[in-house]
């Protein structure tokens, strides 16, 4: 209630800190400028990096203070006052839903269930199948960069061309 009364809000704490970040960048970032140091170039960034983080503090302190009246609370998503609207809505849901189970349409859930028994069969089949064979250490494996690469030699010319004087 004393931080209400101050006029911080509800969120002193984010308040402190926003303030808290901006002193500190704002003191290392000027520490930076005006004295004359060898590694003035990070304390430049660094103030900057921690000004800049302090906004995530003032986000908190300003979100934290918006206040709603309970009215507007009881109607979250605006539908509250087109009573109209949202009984169409909701007839023409129920509408769709039973057009959907007289044609027996199977249910999203009993989809999953069956995709995942079948799932649970196949991983059960691929295991009794056998246990895997690795090929032995001393057998040589074919792979893609062995089948294309190829050979390339180099042998430098005995003759030393001169293209200076070449016209084309």
């Amino acid at each position: 209630m004393a931080f209400q009364q101050a006029g911080l809000g509800r969120c002193a704490c984010a308040f402190w800190l926003a303030i808290a970040f901006d002193a500190v960048g704002l003191t290392v970032l000027l520490i930076g400028v005006f004295v004359n140091i060898f590694f003035y170039d990070f304390l430049i960034y660094a103030g900057s990096i921690v000004i800049f983080m302090s906004l995530v503090w003032w986000i908190f302190w300003y979100t934290g203070n918006i206040e709603v009246p309970l009215d507007e609370l009881e109607d979250d998503v605006g539908l509250k006052k087109e009573a109209k609207l949202t009984g169409f809505f909701r007839s023409f849901s129920r509408r769709l839903s039973r057009s959907w189970r007289s044609k027996g349409a199977r249910t999203p859930s009993s989809t999953l269930t069956n995709r995942t028994n079948e799932a649970v069969s196949s991983a059960d089949s691929r295991m009794r199948e056998g246990p895997i064979h690795l090929r032995a250490a001393d057998t040589p494996l074919k792979t893609l960069s062995a089948s294309v690469s190829s050979e390339v030699n180099f042998s430098p010319s005995d003759k030393a061309t001169d293209t200076g004087n070449v016209t084309i």
